[in-house]
């Protein structure tokens, strides 16, 4: 079966805009800002204040890592901004549609004006074409995601069956996601920071309780167990029995130290979060994973570590 298409993909986010100016510099192109550039709509690029754009409440994307923000930011001030942002006209100021990460990224860099194609577009349009470039650049975790999904159905009235066709996903795709939003939020959390993977949640999604959910979830972190692992804990619980220490403990790899095992649950359950113990003929490493900057606080505490 053919896929569905993209809803109007990033072809119809820029209406079939032709080049996009060129940079000079740290600078757009010299061309006037009213140049117009072709396009199915006649729409042209426009340099207007950054100042004068803002972000969209409708967008599904919340997380922009700082890392990739200024590594775009360093690409731009080499190249400038090659593809236009697309915005709407809300008063004296631009709403953003697409390329909030451009934005961003100039401001980190100073930029004072920004090339745009000013769209016309309600809300449901805005909605779906932010869903469809993030998707298509595969930029949004999995809550995110689940979170566009549920906005563009409850907002808009459509069935998953329309909102899959909308953004050229399968109806078993949006459902699947849609489940993750039964996670309590703070198990939410963990998979948007990808403490949780998005298999662990689903397996963890078969506990109906909120405090089971957490409880497996914590153990999950605490074991470092995989997929697999968590399914027999989840049976487990379901069954209504307590896992005793070790039950589905994380098996360590063939041929490895069992003191050394050992050691690695421990100080998983002390901090935890996952730890890897690498040893060989006394020498080797501890690493401690943490997951946001709240994260690394507490490791550190609990290490007796402090940064004042």
């Amino acid at each position: 079966m053919a896929k569905p298409v993209l809803g109007r993909g990033l072809s119809g986010l820029l209406g079939g805009v032709g080049s996009p100016p060129k940079p000079a510099g740290n600078v757009f192109a010299s061309e006037p800002a009213s140049a117009p550039t072709p396009g199915e709509k006649g729409e042209r690029v426009q340099r207007i204040p950054v100042a004068n754009v803002r972000p969209c409440a409708l967008q599904p994307r919340r997380d922009f890592s700082q890392d990739s923000l200024r590594e775009l930011a360093d690409s731009i001030k080499e190249q400038g901004i090659v593809q236009p942002l697309i915005v709407r006209q809300r008063g004296n100021d631009y709403e953003l549609i697409a390329g909030e990460r451009r934005w961003r990224a100039a401001q980190m860099i100073g930029l004072s004006e920004v090339p745009v194609i000013v769209r016309q577009a309600d809300d449901r349009e805005v909605l779906e074409l932010a869903l469809i470039e993030n998707l298509q650049r595969e930029s949004l975790n999995a809550i995110e995601e689940a979170q566009g999904y549920a906005q563009l159905i409850g907002q808009f009235h459509l069935t998953q069956e329309e909102a899959a066709t909308k953004v050229g996903k399968s109806r078993a795709v949006v459902a699947n996601a849609l489940r993750l939003l039964n996670l309590t939020p703070e198990l939410q959390a963990y998979v948007r920071d990808g403490r949780l993977s998005v298999g662990h949640a689903k397996v963890i999604l078969g506990l109906g309780s909120a405090e089971g959910q957490q409880l497996a979830a914590e153990r999950v972190l605490r074991k470092s167990l995989n997929v697999r692992q968590t399914e027999d804990l989840v049976a487990l619980l379901q069954k209504g029995a307590a896992p005793k220490n070790g039950a589905v403990a994380a098996r360590p790899a063939p041929g490895s130290d069992a003191h050394v095992a050992h050691l690695q649950e421990e100080l998983q359950q002390r901090f935890g979060t996952k730890v890897n113990v690498r040893y060989r003929n006394g020498r080797g490493a501890i690493e401690i994973k943490f997951f946001t900057d709240d994260d690394l606080d507490r490791v550190l505490k609990i290490a007796g570590v402090n940064l004042d």
